[in-house]
C-alpha cells in the first residue's frame, strides 16, 4: 500500500532501512520497493534512496553518463531531479531520455521507475517509444555495462561486514571469562546463566547480518561454545530437556563453523547431559564419538573420563577401567591448549575426581579414596578451585569412607559440602548426596548419626539452586 510521507520518512530512517536490508543481502529492487511501501515514496525517489544517494549525486552521475555516451545531452540539476521524482504532481515531466538515463545509473529498467499514475500521465507517443525500447533486448555494449554494474553492486555488498577482528576477539574473551567464572567459588550460577544467554543472543544477532566467511566461522564457533555452556548450566540446574536442546543447537553451530575442537566439546556436553538423564549408553556413544575428532587441548582426557563414568554406572568394570586408562594416555598425549578453558578444560584434579567416582561404583573403595585425596591435593595447587569439582571430591571421599566402614571419616568429608551456599548447590551435587543418603540407609540403618546426616542432606537438597530456580519468576533457560 502507499503511505503518505511522515516523520518516519526522514533520511535517517531511510538510511537505516537501506543498511539493514543490504546487510541481509536484499537486492536493490527489493530495497526500492520497501522504500515505496514504508515511506510512501514515488518510484524514482525510491530508487535513489535505495542507493543512498543525494540529488546532487544523481545529477553528477547523469552528467558523467552523458559525457560517455553520444546522443542527446541531459540538462540536470537538483531542482530538476526533485521535479522528475514528484511528477506528475510537479510540472516537469521526465522525458524518455531522462528515464533511460535514470534507469542506467540506478541499474534498473525504465518500467521500475514508473507506476500506474505515471503511465496515466504520459502521452501516447511516450508510451509507444517506451514500449519499443522495453521490448528490445539490450545491445552488446549495454549488456556488458549492465553486467559490470551488477558485479560491482555485489562486490560492494560482499566486502562489507557487520563485525571486525577487534569485536571478534572481545567476544572470544567474554566467552572465556564466562567459562572460567562458572567454576569460581564466589560465582552465582543463575546470574552467570543470564549473562551467558545475553552474550549468546548478541552473537546470534550478529550472525543475522553479513560478514566474511572466516568471521562467520568465528561467530558460529563462539555461539557453539556459549550454547554448550548454557547446556552444561541447564543440566546443573536440573533442566535436562533444555540442556539437550542447547546441546543440539551447539552441535549445529559446530558443524557450521567446521571446527573439530568444538565438535568434540559439544559431544562432551551432550555426554554429560545424557549421563545425568540416565541415558548411559547414549552417554558412552557421545563420548566415544567425540574422541574420534583430532582436537588439541584436554578434551580427549575429559571424554575418556566421561565414558568411564557411564560404564561404571552401568556396572561394566572392565570397560570403565579401560576408559580410565585411555584418559591417562590422553593426558600424556595432550598438545596445544584449550580454545576456551575454564569449564571447557580438564585439569588433572578434574580427571582424578572422575577416577574417584568410577572406582567407587565398581566397588574399589581404597582406590577411590586415594584418587579423591590426589584430586584434593591437585585442586589446592590450582589458581581457581572449582567449587563443584571440590564438592564432588568430598562426596567421593565420604562414600569411600562409608564403604570402608568409617562413618566418622564420611561425616568429616561432607562438612564442607553441606556448608555450600544454596545457589551453588547444583544438581550433580544434590544427586550424589542423595546416593550417600541411600547408602546410609543401607549401611547404618536407623542409627542416630545416620538419621541426623540424612536429615542434613535432605535440608541441603530442599534449599538448592535447583529448588530456588523452580520457585523463582526470574531468568528462564533461554
Amino acid at each position: 500500500m502507499s503511505a503518505s510521507p511522515s516523520a518516519n520518512s526522514s533520511k535517517a530512517a531511510r538510511d537505516s532501512m537501506r543498511r539493514r536490508m543490504t546487510d541481509l543481502g536484499s537486492p536493490r529492487s527489493a530495497i526500492a520497493q520497501e522504500m515505496r511501501v514504508e515511506f510512501g515514496l514515488r518510484p524514482r525517489e525510491a530508487w535513489r534512496c535505495a542507493h543512498g544517494w543525494s540529488m546532487q549525486e544523481v545529477v553528477d552521475r547523469i552528467h558523467d553518463l552523458s559525457s560517455r555516451q553520444s546522443g542527446e545531452s541531459i540538462a540536470a540539476d537538483t531542482s530538476a531531479v526533485s521535479k522528475w521524482e514528484r511528477w506528475p504532481a510537479s510540472t516537469r515531466k521526465p522525458t524518455v531520455p531522462v528515464l533511460l538515463a535514470l534507469a542506467a545509473i540506478y541499474g534498473c529498467t525504465v518500467e521500475d521507475l514508473l507506476d500506474l499514475e505515471d503511465r496515466g500521465a504520459l502521452s501516447e507517443g511516450d508510451l509507444a517509444v517506451l514500449s519499443r525500447l522495453t521490448s528490445a533486448e539490450p545491445n552488446g555494449s549495454q549488456l556488458v555495462r549492465m553486467a559490470a554494474d551488477e558485479s560491482l553492486t555485489w562486490a560492494r555488498w560482499a566486502e562489507s561486514s557487520n563485525v571486525g577482528d577487534i569485536s571478534l576477539e572481545q567476544l572470544w574473551g567474554r566467552t572465556r571469562i564466562l567459562a572460567s567464572q562458572y567454576l569460581e567459588p564466589d560465582s552465582h550460577p543463575i546470574g552467570l546463566f543470564a549473562r551467558t544467554r545475553e552474550l549468546r543472543g548478541e552473537v546470534m544477532s550478529l550472525l543475522e547480518g553479513h560478514q566474511h566467511p572466516d568471521q562467520a566461522s568465528d561467530l558460529y564457533a563462539i555461539s557453539g561454545y556459549l550454547c554448550g555452556l548454557l547446556a552444561w548450566m541447564s543440566s546443573d540446574l536440573g533442566h535436562v530437556a533444555e540442556a539437550e536442546t542447547q546441546g543440539l543447537t551447539a552441535w549445529l553451530c559446530a558443524e557450521l563453523a567446521g571446527r573439530d575442537a568444538l565438535r568434540a566439546w559439544v559431544l562432551s556436553v551432550r555426554s554429560k547431559t545424557a549421563f545425568w538423564n540416565r541415558r548411559l549408553k547414549e552417554a558412552v556413544q557421545h563420548a566415544r564419538r567425540g574422541a574420534t575428532y583430532q582436537a588439541s587441548g584436554t578434551i580427549g582426557v575429559l571424554l575418556a573420563c566421561q565414558e568411564a563414568d557411564a560404564w561404571s554406572q552401568l556396572g561394566a568394570e572392565d570397560e570403565a577401567l579401560a576408559a580410565l586408562a585411555r584418559a591417562d594416555a590422553a593426558r600424556e598425549a595432550v598438545n596445544g591448549v584449550d580454545d576456551i578453558g575454564g569449564l571447557f578444560s580438564c585439569a588433572p584434579a578434574r580427571q582424578e575426581n572422575y577416577n574417584a567416582a568410577v572406582q567407587l561404583r565398581i566397588g574399589r573403595a581404597p582406590q577411590a579414596l586415594r584418587a579423591a585425596d590426589r584430586a584434593l591435593h591437585l585442586l589446592s595447587t590450582q589458581p581457581v578451585r572449582a567449587y563443584g569439582t571440590l564438592a564432588q571430591i568430598h562426596i567421593s571421599r565420604a562414600a569411600a569412607h562409608l564403604a570402608l566402614g568409617e562413618p566418622e571419616g564420611a561425616h568429616q568429608a561432607l562438612r564442607p559440602v553441606l556448608a555450600l551456599a544454596p545457589d551453588r548447590r547444583l544438581s550433580p551435587v544434590t544427586d550424589r548426596l542423595e546416593e550417600i543418603s541411600r547408602t546410609l540407609v543401607r549401611l547404618r540403618g536407623g542409627s542416630r548419626e545416620g538419621v541426623s546426616l540424612r536429615a542434613a542432606i535432605e535440608d541441603f537438597r530442599q534449599d538448592s539452586a535447583v529448588q530456588r530456580l523452580a520457585l523463582s519468576p526470574g531468568h528462564g533457560s533461554g
